[in-house]
C-alpha cells in the first residue's frame, strides 16, 4: 500500500476496486432552472435506461445553495468526516464540477463535487447537497453513461459510509460504441496505479477518463507541491490511462479541510484514496 494510509473502521475488502463494463453513450444537455440538482439530472437521464453515468458540469448558477466541506473525524471511529452544512446567501455561480449518476433506495441519485463563486466573489469548493440545492441559471452538462452497469449507493462495511459502487445490470448486448468501464476504487489504493490495473483487468490498452470524483489523503503533485491533509474532496479535470503506465496522467481539482483549493497533475504511486473514488473510463 502507498503511504500515507488511513485505518478504516471495518474489514478491508479483498478486492480493492470494483469495475464493470458496458457500451458507452454520450449525452449533452442543459439543466434548466426550477428543479433541484438531483431532479434536474434525473429528468434528463432516467428515461434513457442509463444505470450509471459520469457527468461534467459547467456554468450556470444555484439558489438556494447548500454544501459540505471535508473534515477530520472526531468520533474516534471513521477515518474522515464532513463539515456542517454551509448555505451561502444569494445566488452561487458554478465554475465547474463533476457528478456521478446512479441510484439510492431505488430512486435516482447523484454525488457531486465542484468549484463555485459565492455572492461575495469568494471561490469555494466541496460536496454539493443534491436534493437541497436548486438550479437557478442553466447549467451545461456532458455525460458518459452505460445501460449494462448500475451505480448503487449502499452502506460500505470497510469505511462505514454509504457509498456508490458499480453492479452489473445486464449482459453486454453487442451494441456499437466505445467500451466504457464504471469503477469504484477503495481506500488506501494509489489512484493512478489502480486505474492502470483496472485497464489491465478489462483488456484495455488505453482509456480516457470521463469525469470522476472522490477523496484522496492530501495530494502530491508533479510540480513538487503538496497538500498535507487527510480529508479532501476531489474531482477529475482531465486524464488518460495507459495499462502499462507510461502515458498515464491524472489532473484534479481539490479542496482540503481548511478550504484551500489546489489543481494539478498527480504523481504516480503517491496519492492514495481516502474514502472512495468513482470513475468512468472510455476505451481510446
Amino acid at each position: 500500500m502507498p503511504e500515507p494510509r488511513l485505518q478504516q473502521p471495518g474489514h478491508a475488502a479483498a478486492e480493492r476496486f470494483e469495475s464493470f463494463e458496458g457500451v458507452g453513450r454520450k449525452f449533452d444537455f442543459i439543466l434548466e432552472p426550477g428543479l433541484s440538482l438531483n431532479a434536474a439530472i434525473a429528468r434528463q437521464l432516467s428515461g434513457s435506461k442509463i444505470g450509471a453515468a459520469a457527468l461534467v458540469l459547467e456554468g450556470g448558477a444555484f439558489a438556494p445553495f447548500h454544501y459540505l466541506m471535508p473534515a477530520l473525524s472526531t468520533d474516534g471511529y471513521h477515518a474522515a468526516w464532513y463539515s456542517e452544512t454551509f448555505s451561502p446567501a444569494g445566488e452561487t455561480r458554478l465554475v465547474n464540477g463533476n457528478a456521478t449518476f446512479g441510484e439510492r433506495d431505488g430512486a435516482p441519485f447523484i454525488h457531486c463535487h465542484a468549484i463555485w463563486i459565492e455572492h461575495d466573489g469568494k471561490h469555494c469548493a466541496g460536496h454539493i447537497l443534491p436534493h437541497e440545492t436548486l438550479v437557478s441559471r442553466p447549467i451545461h452538462v456532458t455525460a458518459w453513461g452505460v445501460e449494462e452497469v448500475r451505480m448503487v449507493s449502499e452502506p460500505d462495511e470497510e469505511t462505514a459510509f454509504t457509498l456508490f459502487h458499480p453492479v452489473p445490470a445486464e449482459p453486454l448486448a453487442g451494441s456499437k460504441g466505445a467500451r466504457t468501464v464504471i469503477t469504484r476504487v477503495g481506500p488506501n489504493e494509489d489512484i493512478t496505479e489502480a486505474l492502470e490495473a483496472i485497464c489491465r483487468k478489462h483488456g484495455i490498452a488505453k482509456a480516457f477518463l470521463r469525469g470522476g470524483i472522490g477523496s484522496l489523503i492530501g495530494a502530491r503533485y508533479m510540480d513538487g507541491s503538496r497538500v498535507e491533509d487527510i480529508a479532501t474532496e476531489v474531482f477529475v479535470t482531465d486524464g488518460f490511462v495507459s495499462a502499462q503506465s507510461p502515458g498515464t496522467f491524472l489532473e484534479i481539482a481539490m479542496v482540503d479541510t481548511k478550504g484551500n483549493i489546489t489543481h494539478g497533475s498527480l504523481l504516480r504511486g503517491e496519492n492514495p484514496v481516502c474514502i472512495t473514488f468513482e470513475l468512468c473510463l472510455e476505451e481510446a
